[in-house]
This record gives C-alpha cells, structure tokens and sequence, in this order.
C-alpha cells in the first residue's frame, strides 16, 4: 500500500490539523519555490549563467523533493556550460551543477526506498541540475548517505574521490609495496590518489608544476602521505630513475595534464607499464615516442568516470561512495575546499574561473 506524503517535520507539524487527502491529491503537491542556476546558451559562464526564482514543480507519486545543502562547481562543469563537454543538459533554461548533497524534504506517497524526511542524499550517479535550492527527481536517484561528515565532502565524494578509487583498481593489479606515478597532484583527484594508495599500501611518486609555492605544495602532499614529490624541472634529466631511490619503477601512472606533464611519467614508467590519462589541463597532446612502444612496450589507456557509472554501475558506485566517506569519517580522506554562499555565486564562480589566481576548489552552501 502506497504511504502517505512525508514532510520535513517543521512542514508536517503546519499540516498535522489539515484533513488527510486523497491520494490523488497528495500526489500533486508541489516543492517549494527555488532559486537556481540557469543558462540559456553555451558560453562563458560569467556571461551566460544567471540566477532566478524558479517556480514549485510537482513531486508526482514516486518524486523526492530534496533541499540542497552544498553543491561543488567542478572543471566539468564550467565545461558543461561552454559546450564543450561531450555530456550537457539539454537547452534552453537548463541549471547548472552535476553533483552535490541536500536534505529530504517531502517525499512522494508512493515512493519504496528508505528515504525519510532530514535524511542526506546525493545524486548517484550524478545528476543534471545540482544549483538550485530545491530539486524533485523520481526516487531511484538518489542515494542516502552518513550525515556524520562535513557537508563538503558529501557534496563531492562522487566526481573527484571516485575517479581516483576507479584507476587504482581498474587498469594495473597492485600489490602492497608497488608504486604509482601521477602528474597534477595537488588536484583532488591527485590528493585522493595519495590517500587512497597509501591505505592499500600502494607508494606514489609525484608530479607537480613548477611555480611559487611549490615546496609549500610538495611539504602539504607529504603530510597527505605522498612518498616523492618532484616538480617537472626537477624530473628533466636523463637517468631519471636514479631520483626514485629504494622505491620500485611504477607499474602504474595517472595523466591529467599532457604535454610535457605526460612524457616524464612515461619516462618513470617501468617496463610493461600502463599511463591512464583522465585530463588535459595543460590543452597540449600527449606525445609518445616509438621507443616507448617497442623497447618499453607501454600501453596508454583513458578514463571517463561517467561512462563508467552509465555502464550499469549504479549500486557499485552507491557501494563505494558509502566506503569514500567512510574514509572521510576516519580522517583518512581529505582534501582543501572552500565554502561559499550561495548568495555569493558570482564571487565563487570567479574564483572557479580563475580570476582571483590559484583558489581552492568551491562548494556552493545553500
């Protein structure tokens, strides 16, 4: 038998004198008015986003009303808004934002999972629309997850965390002992890449850009748990293994960036082994030279996280979402955010942009 709509307990206390409806009726409730991100056309997002009230949407038999708590703003989706992403929500009025965390607020009578008013769920896998205050999806979106984390991480376990736990266990079998090598280390996929190797035993050589601050930057990834970090003016000479020390050549290498960036991990690679590029940050190519196919016998390989989780993955992403943040909850996990207002959207997508130089990564509070 289908159950009566349940409410956030301030809005079932306003209703607990009203007489019961039909379900017919209940079943045409709305969410409440929203403020959301929209965007009409591809584009600069600082020109083509903006933010409006939009009007209650209808929760239907099987919908969940969910009241947003905290929404990152990912490359992805500043990429999403461009046009140049290969994935985007159709146009026009389309909102902005793919993943985050809110708080059940009304569910539909006719809704089977264990979803309760005030429980914390996410989009999984991620969803379209993600910037706005209040979103209704049908209920197998969302996932319920522990509130007992900050609300950050919850609101990114899924893109970043994710991608790095997929490619230490997709591409290379590791054992205890082995190494990896990875450029872009400082991003959040290359901290969680530190972490999460360092739990399954796994060393990690790392790469970084030459910059100022970059001793601050190596000294913070060690505290994370990084065996070796290099910046790239470091790693340009010709023995380039004799750096590495007691630790093994790495079987395994992760690429966010290209060009040059790419060419000394194929350089630390051991015979055999595998570099998985999952970026481009730099905009340059990927050059490989022959001897690095037939004397080395290297294979290069790419990961896309969403077609992953859009091959029928959905309950073992739920699986490993729910262990990421039991790492978080351990203290095992964690990477540099910086929460932003909602009502300050343009100041955080500035920051997302670059505009204010090197900023952490912005998650939008509601």
């Amino acid at each position: 038998m289908a159950s009566a709509l349940r409410l956030l307990p301030s809005t079932a206390t306003r209703l607990r004198f009203r007489p019961r409806l039909p379900l017919s009726t209940a079943a045409s409730l709305f969410s409440p008015p929203s403020k959301a991100v929209l965007y009409d056309q591809h584009g600069p997002p600082d020109q083509v986003l903006r933010v409006e009230d939009v009007p209650p949407v209808e929760l239907g038999e099987r919908g969940v009303c969910v009241k947003m708590l905290a929404a990152p703003i990912n490359p992805s989706d500043i990429n999403r808004v461009q046009g140049v992403y290969p994935v985007r929500p159709p146009l026009p009025a389309a909102v902005a934002g793919y993943e985050g965390v809110g708080q059940v607020h009304a569910v539909g009578p006719a809704v089977t999972r264990p979803l309760s008013p005030g429980d914390w769920v996410i989009p999984s896998p991620p969803s379209f629309g993600t910037w706005q205050t209040y979103i209704v999806k049908p209920e197998d979106v969302w996932h319920k997850v522990r509130d007992d984390v900050p609300v950050e991480y919850a609101a990114t376990v899924t893109v970043n965390p994710l991608t790095a736990l997929r490619m230490l266990q997709d591409f290379v079998k590791l054992k205890p002992g082995d190494a990896i090598v990875q450029n872009g280390s400082t991003s959040i996929v290359g901290q969680c890449v530190i972490q999460l190797a360092k739990v399954q035993g796994i060393r990690t050589i790392n790469i970084i850009r030459d910059r100022p601050g970059s001793e601050e930057a190596k000294e913070k990834l060690k505290q994370l748990g990084a065996d070796e970090v290099f910046t790239e003016s470091q790693l340009d000479v010709k023995n380039v293994k004799s750096l590495l020390g007691a630790l093994p050549e790495p079987a395994l290498g992760f690429n966010c960036v290209g060009g040059n960036a790419a060419s000394l991990i194929l350089k630390l690679l051991r015979q055999g082994g595998t570099m998985v590029t999952y970026g481009g940050m730099s905009k340059k190519p990927v050059i490989v030279s022959t001897s690095s196919f037939i004397f080395k016998d290297l294979s290069l390989r790419g990961f896309w996280l969403q077609k992953w989780m859009n091959s029928d993955k959905s309950e073992e992403c739920r699986t490993m979402i729910d262990y990421l943040l039991g790492l978080v909850h351990e203290g095992k996990l964690k990477y540099e955010m910086e929460l932003t207002p909602f009502s300050e959207f343009n100041l955080a997508l500035d920051k997302a942009l670059g505009k204010h130089g090197s900023q952490p990564k912005q998650v939008l509070r509601f």
